[in-house]
């Protein structure tokens, strides 16, 4: 399968057009107390579609048992043994307990986590402070947990907490055990046309409610959505997000090559007037037609200049399969139209679709569609070697993280704070600890579930009967409200 691409200015070349099988003579060894790796088949659940599996069956993997697994591994299963914290302070890294890392990022890497009071299981993505500095992501990462920490919607990968310590930053989010697309398309299942169907109208309500919050996504492929245990979608990745009032447009040329809207470049290359959130649609459809095909519509590698690539969107036409419907190809070709004034790229128009004309938007708001592709509850689909890599290979293993920050304050203590090594480094470090915002949603949660105190009864009813008339706020009202069709 095609490697997934990087991010512009760091992406990997990418050769679209047929996946080509890839032999791998060389097996990873397991330590135990690990979940097995996936099979390289399609994962389960993907046998009953049409054309499941572009490659020859494999022998089936070890079946991995998720209840077993968090036993053997420490998770908690007593409620008895539950420590209490004190809600007064804030959330930090003693609260939960590692269980084991399933991805990592150019400088940053998650793992899963249970939060030791109420044993819920969570991703944790933490970023060495150092790292930021050195990449220049520090404003990436503020911008994001800025824009994590404002919203909250069904179909994202939403924030519960945010912390640091000395050495990192600490996202606490959403944990959703079916994998992302790229991992399956790298096992090469085949989607079927209602699976990529039921992904855009998912992606479709997450992307409307962005809009609504004034946010531009700017990276939407299949390595940024998510897969729950039901075989739902979601958005995750905001670091390249970006927010745009009424009337503002963005410039900078950000993105991942392959999935980026031609007005980027050409806002790039001609200076003009920016982009907007049209950009976030085009990406869809791309997405789209490769869950569908196997390959990308257009032949775009990270090294390909901008003038190119906007000559490339003027002269070169998307070839549709003649397997697909004729409603899947009209729509792809709204959602691939090169000028954004064209393009389909707000809720409206994707729900008058022909294609999408017997959706009922309500139950795809509240997850009531069943999904075609339903990944493996057997396997974690990730690549154990970043368990390996965290135990074996990494220099500060996060499991190690405890002693070693005591070890090293009992050092620092020891020395004068004049005779910094990097008076620049120690700086921003220091500018990181104090601007660094922590969250609690769990928190923010229970505080707006609570009524104050202070109101009177006579206030109370009066607000009641308000809410009574009001139109109840749902994270998809405007779906729900709109009616079923």
């Amino acid at each position: 399968a095609a490697a997934a691409p990087g991010r512009c200015g760091r992406s990997r070349a990418v050769q679209p057009g047929p996946p080509r099988s890839r032999s791998r003579s060389r097996s990873t060894r397991v330590p135990p107390g690990l979940p097995a790796p996936a099979a390289t088949g399609p994962p389960a659940g993907a046998s009953g579609l049409a054309g499941s599996g572009r490659r020859a069956c494999q022998p089936p993997a070890p079946m991995f048992h998720w209840s077993k697994w968090k036993k053997r591994m420490g998770a908690s299963a007593s409620s008895s043994k539950r420590p209490v914290f004190d809600e007064r302070e804030d959330v930090n890294f003693d609260h939960f307990q590692i269980l084991r890392a399933i991805g990592k990022g150019s400088f940053g890497k998650v793992c899963i986590v249970q939060k030791r009071d109420t044993e819920k299981m969570y991703a944790m993505k933490y970023m060495n402070k150092q790292q930021c500095i050195e990449r220049d992501e520090v404003r990436n990462v503020f911008r994001e947990l800025e824009i994590l920490q404002e919203i909250e919607h069904v179909f994202l990968v939403n924030l519960w907490y945010s912390f640091q310590d000395e050495e990192d930053m600490f996202m606490v989010v959403d944990l959703l055990l079916g994998g992302d697309l790229r991992y399956h398309l790298q096992q090469n299942v085949q989607f079927t046309e209602e699976t990529v169907k039921l992904y855009i109208c998912e992606m479709a309500l997450a992307l409307d409610y962005l809009r609504s919050q004034h946010i531009i996504h700017r990276d939407v492929k299949p390595d940024n959505i998510l897969l729950d245990e039901q075989g739902h979608a979601h958005l995750t990745d905001f670091n390249i997000a970006t927010i745009i009032r009424d009337g503002e447009r963005a410039t900078a040329l950000a993105g991942t090559k392959p999935y980026m809207a031609p007005e980027i470049f050409h806002s790039f290359l001609s200076g003009g007037t920016g982009y907007s959130f049209e950009v976030d649609w085009w990406s869809l459809g791309i997405m789209a037609y490769e869950l569908l095909r196997g390959w990308r519509p257009y032949d775009i590698h990270s090294n390909n200049p901008v003038e190119s690539l906007v000559q490339l969107f003027s002269t070169v036409s998307v070839q549709y399969s003649s397997a697909w419907s004729k409603e899947m190809v009209a729509l792809l070709r709204k959602l691939l139209t090169v000028n954004p004034e064209h393009r389909f790229s707000c809720l409206a128009h994707i729900q008058a679709s022909a294609h999408l004309s017997g959706v009922v938007w309500s139950d795809v708001c509240e997850k009531r569609v069943e999904p075609g592709f339903v990944p493996n509850k057997g396997r974690l689909h990730c690549d154990p070697t970043f368990e390996l890599e965290e135990m074996i290979l990494e220099s500060r293993p996060l499991h190690k993280k405890k002693k070693r920050l005591a070890k090293n304050k009992s050092r620092d203590n020891s020395k004068d704070s004049s005779q910094s090594e990097n008076d620049y480094l120690q700086e921003c470090l220091e500018a990181i600890q104090q601007d660094f915002v922590i969250f609690n949603r769990e928190k923010l949660k229970k505080s707006q579930e609570q009524p104050s105190e202070s109101v009177s009864a006579s206030e109370t009813t009066d607000e009641a009967e308000a809410e009574a008339e009001a139109e109840p706020l749902h994270m998809c009202s405007s779906v729900c409200s709109s009616g079923s069709s």
